[in-house]
């Protein structure tokens, strides 16, 4: 293994061995082979340890720690670990497609500002559907804490994202860490203040190049941390954000903790918070109440049913689930990871899952977006052709990358 990799890949976890291990196969099988993949074992495990020993390949290391930290901690060790320029994060419940990183570490190449967050879109995969996210890219003059907050619709997803789609300089993610001790919203939290800094920007390749495993039938230790711990977290970033994004947080990420204490007096400081310190809109009222009046299990299927209806009819295939046919969202090929097929976003390939139109950034076509929209862009213009070079000034500007599709906000 080379003494300096291209790309170090940072996975925590614990006492989950059959996931790591799919996750870190789904790394070293990257088309980008330079690289360096660092599981870092937050505790104890014997049987994660002899699991991860088995795959023999030189570029993977494990560092154990002592004891249990959490996960953010586990990266933030893996972090001071690595020793490439970018490290890329993978959560161990997760996989990444082929050409991951090498779509990423080309959209990186086009940024206009030092210190690019390059993430992705994903295939979300629910036990009962599959559905592409986020379902926009950011407008121009879009806040970036708005851009993931907001909703445009019932469900969220509109703007997003997750962990596992993330890659940044290694030298951003050593001067802001992960916040030690946060059991939700890790990516959000640490994507608003990272932005704060003026040589940082948010880069989304068009593409997806994740596969998000959201198992939500089973327990999960991020689902279950205190609503008022969350609520404390949201009051020490307000600073950070707009009184738009604070309502909606308050009315929807810490509604849906605490909405199970089915509380009047919970339901009342939630909403005069949202009033007193943000700036709720119509659809935050509306899904404060869907979240206090309807249990989680039968809003979570309404939203599979809804997208996963929705992706299928885009790509004029069958809904996700039915057997022996291609997943939603994969426009027209095999679901991704299927044996022997060609994952959604191979390099020189459209991307999957928007209706069969070429991948958002190909020279003379619209740019993906939903139900054949062009991608957010100019408005009413397709975002393919413009220059890759920035032609929005001020902190609210974003250019498009032309070759790699992907939205960049500054």
């Amino acid at each position: 293994m080379p003494s300096t990799p291209e790309v170090s890949v940072v996975v925590p976890t614990l006492a989950r061995a059959a996931l790591v291990t799919r996750a870190v196969r789904s790394a070293l099988a990257q088309t980008v082979t330079d690289i360096e993949v660092i599981v870092v074992v937050d505790g104890p495990d014997e049987e994660t340890g002899k699991a991860l020993a088995e795959i023999g390949d030189p570029r993977l290391r494990v560092v154990e720690l002592p004891a249990k930290g959490g996960a953010p901690n586990a990266r933030n060790m893996g972090v001071r670990e690595a020793r490439a320029r970018w490290t890329a994060l993978l959560d161990d419940d997760d996989e990444w497609l082929p050409d991951k990183l090498a779509v990423q570490l080309e959209v990186a190449r086009d940024a206009v500002v030092p210190s690019p967050i390059v993430a992705s879109r994903l295939i979300n995969k629910t036990p009962r559907a599959e559905f592409v996210m986020p379902r926009r890219l950011p407008e121009p003059g879009e806040p970036i804490c708005e851009y993931l907050t907001l909703r445009r619709g019932l469900f969220h997803g509109d703007g997003f994202i997750q962990t596992s789609t993330i890659m940044a300089p290694t030298e951003l993610l050593r001067r802001v860490p992960f916040t030690v001790g946060l059991r939700r919203q890790q990516e959000l939290d640490w994507t608003v203040r990272a932005t704060s800094h003026p040589d940082v920007d948010l880069v989304i390749a068009a593409e997806p190049l994740v596969l998000w495993h959201q198992d939500e039938d089973r327990p999960r230790i991020s689902l279950s941390s205190p609503w008022q711990a969350q609520l404390e977290w949201l009051r020490g970033i307000r600073p950070l954000i707009t009184p738009r994004a604070y309502a909606a947080i308050t009315m929807s990420i810490i509604s849906s903790m605490a909405a199970p204490t089915r509380s009047l007096r919970v339901f009342r400081l939630l909403l005069a918070e949202a009033r007193r310190h943000g700036r709720p809109g119509f659809l935050d009222y509306l899904t404060f109440l869907q979240i206090w009046l309807i249990p989680p299990q039968l809003r979570h299927r309404m939203r599979d049913r809804i997208l996963g209806r929705r992706n299928a009819a885009q790509d004029g295939q069958p809904a996700a689930g039915v057997a022996g046919q291609p997943a939603a969202g994969v426009a027209g090929q095999p679901a991704a990871g299927v044996a022997g097929q060609p994952a959604a976003g191979v390099a020189g390939q459209p991307a999957a899952g928007v209706a069969g139109q070429p991948a958002a950034g190909v020279a003379g076509q619209p740019a993906a977006g939903v139900a054949g929209q062009p991608a957010a862009g100019v408005a009413g213009q397709p975002a393919a052709g413009r220059p890759a070079v920035a032609d929005q000034d001020g902190p609210d500007g974003r250019a498009r990358s032309t070759e790699t599709g992907a939205d960049v906000r500054r």
